[in-house]
């Protein structure tokens, strides 16, 4: 090669390199401004710089990491969470905009790498305990007499609960269930006869799921997310069973027993005093059980929780 095609080789190559290292450093950049790692000082008013210190000192604060779902020794699956970090530019946007000196927070959502979905076939005892809510669970598979009390309870305090329905219970019962659907609250399965679910066959299970979610279907026109076996009884074969249709087994994290004729009203509110944050509160509609609601749904709020359906509370999204 002569001596002028050498040079010419080199200043092309010195182009190229060039050419690289701008690209990179533009992406780099770009990458950056994204992720509010970097701002231009230059471009802020002075009222928007000190918006922006204010941000800037507390952001840590408003951190949260995202937790993976996980099958725990005792409680079985566990739910994600999302996490969150703060959205720089959109906090100092609605800061500025709302201007009263104080910072309106906004977020971008981190999500987990691993969701309840991917634990297969275990069972849910409870939400993540890191979700500050408590899920409210009814089992209904006889009687409507105390429903129209627990509902009005419920609808004064704007509390939206998962009503767990028996089958046969449903078919005498669609009017009172499609008025459960148009307060709000979420519908679970509870099988079709109340049978004990792990001491039956499989296509007896089969049977009780499928019966009952064909009802729920053609009378409430949804498809349950939750299949809770009645007293509690299953076995692997229940779970892997309400998988196949789409559904996790839930079980509960604490159990106000109402059912016993035993259990007074403050009974039943003394077992509520040692919820927790994501925990599953077991309920039926009773007599007693309406007569106690007020008191547990004070002593959620007490310890500063929200009590709501199961499927709020086993969701990724925080509850704060």
């Amino acid at each position: 090669m002569n001596d002028s095609k050498r040079i010419i080789a080199i200043f092309i190559s010195f182009i190229i390199a060039i050419s690289i290292v701008q690209t990179e450093s533009i992406q780099q950049f770009v990458m950056q401004v994204k992720s509010n790692s970097v701002f231009s000082v230059a471009q802020y008013t002075d009222e928007e710089k000190r918006y922006l210190q204010k941000i800037k000192q507390d952001v840590s604060k408003h951190y949260k990491a995202p937790i993976d779902a996980k099958v725990d020794s005792v409680w079985k699956a566990i739910p994600e969470l999302d996490g969150q970090e703060v959205d720089i530019q959109a906090s100092l946007k609605a800061s500025i905009q709302k201007n009263n000196g104080e910072i309106v927070w906004k977020y971008k959502k981190l999500t987990p790498k691993k969701r309840l979905s991917d634990l297969g076939n275990v069972p849910v005892y409870r939400g993540n305990p890191e979700q500050k809510a408590v899920g409210l669970m009814i089992n209904v598979a006889w009687g409507t007499e105390h429903l129209k009390e627990m509902l009005a309870i419920l609808d004064k305090e704007g509390i939206k609960a998962t009503f767990f329905l028996d089958g046969s219970w449903l078919n005498k019962n669609q009017e009172v269930a499609k008025e459960l659907v148009k307060k709000g609250h979420e519908i679970g399965n509870h099988g079709y006869t109340h049978p004990l679910m792990g001491q039956v066959s499989k296509e007896r299970v089969e049977r009780e799921i499928t019966r009952t979610e064909d009802l729920i279907y053609q009378t409430l026109h949804i498809h349950s997310k939750w299949f809770a076996p009645p007293a509690g009884d299953f076995n692997q074969q229940v779970v892997e069973t309400a998988e196949k249709f789409n559904m996790k087994t839930i079980l509960w994290t604490c159990d106000t027993v109402d059912w016993k004729k035993s259990s007074s009203p403050e009974k039943i509110v003394s077992r509520t005093q040692k919820v927790e944050s994501g925990m599953l509160l077991l309920t039926h509609p009773t007599d007693r059980t309406v007569v106690a609601l007020p008191s547990i749904i004070q002593e959620v709020k007490k310890k500063g929780l929200v009590l709501t359906s199961v499927g709020k509370v086993l969701s990724p999204e925080r509850i704060d």
